[in-house]
């Protein structure tokens, strides 16, 4: 990544993967860190969309992701419409992860270099955004009756590895 430039331009590349984590302004550093070094682990590519809650320099995001900054492949955008431009994610394949969604994630078939989309800790994706996804890819964990939300980094971890799970554990490119 080039850390001069947190924009570095995608236009005319693929980032490749075996999935892509996008972290739409996140709030908590050590979350976002613990997300660079599952990235880094699992051969996705990870998108944090600002606003950033936080500094890329912050202790707690360096001390959570470890040394896997440097392997991990992390994109910013500096908004939702910039990723958009920027990234060319499928609409198709996109998929919004919400307590208010309908689709449990086991039910849904995931393919390599799908798009996995997460909220803020404290607020999960907007109203808005979330209704931008059709109701098949507004997707759920499964929890308790009466309780709000899993942690981040927790819930893209069980996402991310049950989407691996059904693509057999098959490493990326």
């Amino acid at each position: 990544m080039d850390h001069s430039n947190p924009y570095a331009p995608l236009r005319g590349r693929t980032i490749r993967g075996m999935f892509h984590i996008v972290l739409v302004e996140p709030e908590i550093p050590p979350n976002t860190g613990n997300v660079i070094r599952l990235a880094a682990n699992t051969g996705c590519a990870l998108h944090l969309v600002e606003p950033l809650g936080f500094s890329m320099e912050d202790r707690l995001l360096r001390r959570a992701g470890l040394d896997y900054h440097e392997t991990a492949r992390v994109l910013r955008h500096a908004d939702w419409p910039s990723f958009l431009r920027d990234a060319r994610p499928d609409p198709a394949r996109m998929f919004a992860m919400t307590t208010h969604g309908a689709q449990p994630v086991h039910a849904t078939a995931f393919q390599p270099g799908d798009w996995l989309v997460f909220g803020a800790e404290t607020r999960g994706l907007a109203p808005a955004l979330r209704e931008t996804f059709a109701p098949g890819q507004r997707l759920r964990l499964p929890m308790v009756a009466g309780q709000r939300s899993l942690n981040l980094s927790n819930a893209v971890a069980v996402t991310v590895f049950e989407a691996w799970r059904q693509n057999g554990f098959a490493m990326p490119d």
